[in-house]
C-alpha cells in the first residue's frame, strides 16, 4: 500500500522531479554487486560487515564511504582501505584491485526509469539528479541530455541525506521545496529530503514510480511518440 507521500495526488502539482542515480536511472546496485563478488572471488559477508559499518546507521560522519562521497577522499585511497577489509570465501586477504568500479561495473542505465523522466520533461516537469557518488561512471552525455540541475555529492561535499544538499539542490531549480518530489530508493534519503521540505517517492521498479506520477504524465505524449 502506498503512503501518503507516494500518492499520485500527492506529486500532481510537482514543478521538478529531481532523482537519484544509482538503483533509480540503473538498475538495482545489489545485482551488480552480487556479479563482482562472485567474479573478483571476494566473500560477500565480508563486504556486508565492512558496508553495515561504513554506511549503517551507526556509521561515522568520517567513514570511508562517507568522505569518499564528499570528495574528501580518492577512489584510489577508497579501494586501498577497502581492500585491507575484504576477504576470499577461503578468509585470506584479497589482492589489491579497482574494487570500487568493478562492483558498479554490471549496473546498467534503466531504459524505463529514463523513459519516464523523458516523459516528465515532455509534459514540462523539470527534472534533476542528486546523487551520492564521486561520479566517475557517469554518462555526463546523457545526464546532460535528462537533467537540470546535476548535484553529485563529491563535487559540492556535501551528501545525501545531510539537509544543505537538498537546500542545494532546490536552489539551482529556483522553486520552493515544496514544488519538488526527490526520488530515491533508500529510505534514510527519502527521511533527509522531507526534513528538507520536498516530497519524496521510494523507487521500487520503473513501474511503480511511473504510477506515482500519472498525474502529471496524463497529458504527456509517450516516449514512443517522441
Amino acid at each position: 500500500m502506498n503512503q501518503p507521500h507516494e500518492d499520485p495526488s500527492s506529486t500532481a502539482s510537482a514543478k521538478a522531479v529531481l532523482f537519484d542515480y544509482g538503483g533509480v536511472i540503473t538498475t538495482p546496485i545489489r545485482g551488480s554487486i552480487a556479479s563482482w563478488t562472485s567474479e573478483a572471488d571476494i566473500d560477500p559477508q565480508s563486504f556486508s560487515r565492512v558496508l553495515k559499518r561504513w554506511l549503517g546507521r551507526d556509521a561515522s560522519p568520517d567513514s570511508p564511504i562517507h568522505r569518499l562521497e564528499r570528495g574528501e577522499l580518492s577512489a584510489s585511497e577508497f579501494n586501498t582501505l577497502l581492500t585491507r577489509e575484504l576477504r576470499s570465501p577461503s578468509g585470506d586477504p584479497v589482492p589489491p584491485g579497482d574494487y570500487l568500479r568493478g562492483m558498479f561495473k554490471a549496473s546498467k542505465v534503466d531504459e524505463g526509469t529514463v523513459a519516464l523522466v523523458r516523459d516528465l520533461r515532455a509534459a514540462g516537469v523539470r527534472t534533476g539528479l542528486l546523487s551520492n557518488s564521486w561520479g566517475f561512471s557517469y554518462d555526463r552525455t546523457l545526464l546532460d541530455e535528462l537533467f537540470d540541475p546535476v548535484v553529485i555529492s563529491g563535487e559540492v561535499g556535501m551528501r545525501k541525506p545531510e539537509k544543505r544538499i537538498f537546500d542545494l539542490a532546490v536552489e539551482r531549480l529556483g522553486l520552493a521545496p515544496g514544488d519538488v518530489v526527490f526520488v530515491d530508493d533508500a529510505e534514510p534519503n527519502l527521511v533527509g529530503a522531507r526534513a528538507a521540505g520536498l516530497r519524496t517517492v521510494l523507487h521500487k521498479d520503473a513501474a511503480t514510480t511511473r504510477a506515482a506520477f500519472e498525474k502529471l504524465l496524463q497529458h504527456a505524449p509517450t516516449s514512443a511518440s517522441l
